[in-house]
C-alpha cells in the first residue's frame, strides 16, 4: 500500500489541485458539452459530451461486473478515443489504469497482467499482425486474477469474451451515485520499458498526473485554441498524459495519431490546426524530412517538444530553419518523473545544445557518494517534485531509488551549466569502462550524427580482449548512402577532436535498431548481442 510522506505532502501539497481527471470531464461535458475533445483521423472528432456519456455507461458496467476501488483494470489499445473513455470510467470508480503498450507478446503481458493482478483488459480482437485474443486465450491459465477479457471493435465474438460495445449497452450511471475518491490514491500503473532491467511497476496518482500536464502548460503557455499533435502511444506516459489526459485537464484538445506517419502527420496537423507536440527524435527527424520535401513549414505548430532518446544539437537547429514559427525543444523525463527540464523557448542555441532547464522539479547532480557536485561536473542526475511517482509498487526498489530526503535518482549521468541548464551526457549504463577509464557514449554519438552519411548512431560497448570494454557503434544510414566502413568512421570520429580511446572500434551498419514504444533505442538488447555474440 503505497502512503504519501507528510514531508511529501508538506512540499508538493500547495501544487496539486486536488481534483480527478473523471471530474475535470464531467465539468467539461456540463459546461461545452458539443466542443471537440479528441481530434481523430479516420473517424468522427470525439467531443466532451459523447465521452463523458459513454464513461457513464462503462462505469455501470465496470460496477456490474463487481470491479471497485484499489481494482487494477489494463487497456492493451492502439491510439482510440475509447482509451479516454477507459480512462476517465477507472478514474471515477477509483480503479487503477494500467496501460500496456500494444507490440507487448506474451512474455511482457504474462508478467505485467500477472505482476499487476489485473482482473480485467481491454483489447482489440486483431490489430495489424497480431491476434490479440489467442494471445490472452492461451495466457489466461497462468492468470487467476484476470476474470474479464473485453474485445473492442470486434469483427466477431470470441469465447471467454465480451464484446465493448455490448457491455456498454446498458443504463449510464448516476454521477451522484458515484464514490469519493482521494487525489492522492493511485490512478495509474505503468511499467518502465526494460532499457536497463526488469520492469518496474510506477504508480501514479491523480495529482501527480495532473501537476504534469500543469508543468508543461505553464512553460509553453497554452491555449484554449491549442492542439496537442500525438503519435506516441497512448499506452506509454508521453501520450497517455497528453494524449488522454489533456484535453480533460487543460484547455485545448488532443489528436490521436493511430500510426506514425510523417506524411499524414503533415495533413492532420493541417486538418486540425495542430501547434504542439511531444515526440521522440526518431519524429522530429521524419517530420522535418517531410516538411522539407513538400516545401511545408508548417505554420500552425508552435512547439515541439523533443525527448525520450537522445537528440543531436544539429536536428533541433535544422527545425528552426525548417519549421517557420516552431520552437523546437530538448525536453528531459522519464516514467518515474515526467518532464523535469523543459527547454528554452526563447534561445534556439540553448534549445539544441542543452537539455532545457528544471520545471516543477529540484534537480541536484551527485557522485556515488551522494554528495552534490561543483557546476560543470558529471554526477548522477537526482530530482523531486508534485509531478514526481508515488513510488514503485514493489517498497524494496523504492529504496535504492530514492534519497532519504525524497530525492529521486534517475540512473542519468549529466551535469549542471552555466546558465542553469541541464545536460545529460549519459546513463549509467551506457558508460564504456576501457581500461578502468569512463567513456561517454552520448559524446561519441553526437560526434557521428554530424557525418553527412549518418542519419542514426547507437554506440554501446562491446567485449575487448586487453580493456575489458571497447566502443562499437551501430549506423542507420542516411538515405542514398552506401555503407560506411570502421576506418572511415573512426578518421571521422578523430577529425572531431575526440579522444582516440573513443573512436569507434567496432561499426555495424544496419536498417533499423530495437527500440521501446516511446523511440529509445534498446541498448541493452545491442549489448547482449555483442556480449553473446
Amino acid at each position: 500500500m503505497i502512503t504519501i510522506s507528510d514531508d511529501r505532502l508538506s512540499r508538493d501539497a500547495s501544487e496539486w489541485r486536488n481534483t480527478t481527471i473523471a471530474a475535470e470531464a464531467f465539468k467539461k461535458a456540463q459546461s461545452q458539452p458539443d466542443d471537440v475533445a479528441i481530434h481523430l483521423e479516420s473517424e468522427p472528432d470525439a467531443t466532451y459530451g459523447a465521452i463523458a456519456e459513454e464513461a457513464l455507461r462503462l462505469i455501470a458496467a465496470l460496477h456490474a461486473l463487481g470491479l471497485r476501488q484499489g481494482d487494477v483494470i489494463s487497456f492493451q489499445l492502439p491510439n482510440w478515443r475509447e482509451g479516454a473513455v477507459i480512462d476517465i470510467a477507472a478514474a471515477a470508480l477509483g480503479l487503477v489504469v494500467n496501460p500496456i503498450v500494444p507490440i507487448y507478446r506474451d512474455a511482457e503481458l504474462r508478467f505485467i497482467l500477472g505482476d499487476a493482478a489485473s482482473k480485467l483488459i481491454f483489447i482489440p480482437d486483431q490489430h495489424r499482425s497480431i491476434d490479440y485474443v489467442n494471445m490472452i486465450s492461451g495466457l489466461r491459465a497462468e492468470l487467476p486474477s484476470l476474470e474479464h477479457v473485453v474485445t473492442l471493435r470486434a469483427t466477431a465474438e470470441y469465447p471467454g469474451t465480451v464484446q465493448y460495445e455490448s457491455l456498454i449497452d446498458c443504463e449510464p450511471a448516476d454521477q451522484a451515485d458515484l464514490p469519493s475518491i482521494d487525489p492522492n490514491s493511485v490512478k495509474c500503473r505503468l511499467y518502465t520499458s526494460g532499457t536497463t532491467g526488469f520492469p518496474k511497476a510506477v504508480l501514479h496518482s491523480h495529482n501527480t498526473l495532473i501537476r504534469i500536464l500543469d508543468n508543461s502548460a505553464e512553460h509553453s503557455g497554452s491555449e484554449a485554441s491549442d492542439v496537442m499533435i500525438m503519435p506516441s502511444p497512448i499506452t506509454h506516459i508521453t501520450g497517455y498524459s497528453s494524449g488522454l489526459n489533456l484535453p480533460f485537464i487543460r484547455d485545448g484538445r488532443s489528436a490521436l495519431m493511430e500510426r506514425w506517419d510523417a506524411d499524414q502527420c503533415i495533413d492532420f496537423i493541417h486538418r486540425v490546426g495542430g501547434t504542439m507536440t511531444v515526440g521522440a527524435t526518431p519524429f522530429l527527424q521524419e517530420l522535418l524530412d517531410a516538411a522539407e520535401r513538400r516545401g511545408d513549414p508548417l505554420p500552425t505548430m508552435r512547439v515541439f517538444s523533443c525527448g525520450g532518446a537522445a537528440v543531436p544539437p544539429a536536428l533541433v537547429l535544422r527545425a528552426y530553419d525548417v519549421l517557420e514559427n516552431c520552437r523546437t525543444v530538448r525536453v528531459y523525463g522519464s516514467t518515474e518523473a515526467p518532464i523535469i527540464t523543459l527547454g528554452w523557448l526563447e534561445d534556439a542555441q540553448l534549445a539544441a545544445t542543452t537539455d532545457g532547464h528544471p520545471y516543477g522539479y529540484e534537480v541536484r547532480i551527485v557522485d556515488d557518494n551522494g554528495e552534490v557536485v561543483p557546476d560543470g561536473e558529471d554526477g548522477e542526475i537526482t530530482a523531486r517534485g508534485s509531478g514526481m511517482f508515488l513510488g514503485y509498487a514493489d517498497p524494496d526498489q523504492n529504496t535504492e531509488a530514492h534519497a532519504d530526503d525524497g530525492f529521486f535518482y534517475t540512473g542519468d549521468i549529466g551535469r549542471r551549466t552555466a546558465d542553469g541548464a541541464i545536460l545529460i551526457t549519459d546513463r549509467k549504463k551506457d558508460i564504456i569502462i576501457r581500461g578502468g577509464e569512463n567513456i561517454s557514449a552520448k559524446e561519441i554519438e553526437d560526434s557521428l550524427h554530424l557525418h553527412p552519411d549518418v542519419k542514426e548512431a547507437s554506440v554501446v560497448a562491446m567485449p575487448h580482449e586487453r580493456l575489458g570494454e571497447g566502443v562499437c557503434v551501430f549506423i542507420i544510414l542516411q538515405s542514398g548512402s552506401d555503407t560506411l566502413s570502421q576506418e572511415s568512421v573512426a578518421a571521422f570520429t578523430e577529425s572531431q577532436g575526440l579522444a582516440r580511446q573513443k573512436i569507434p572500434e567496432r561499426v555495424e551498419v544496419v536498417e533499423d535498431l530495437p527500440r521501446t514504444p516511446s523511440g529509445k533505442v534498446r541498448k541493452d538488447r545491442l549489448r547482449k548481442q555483442l556480449f553473446e555474440g
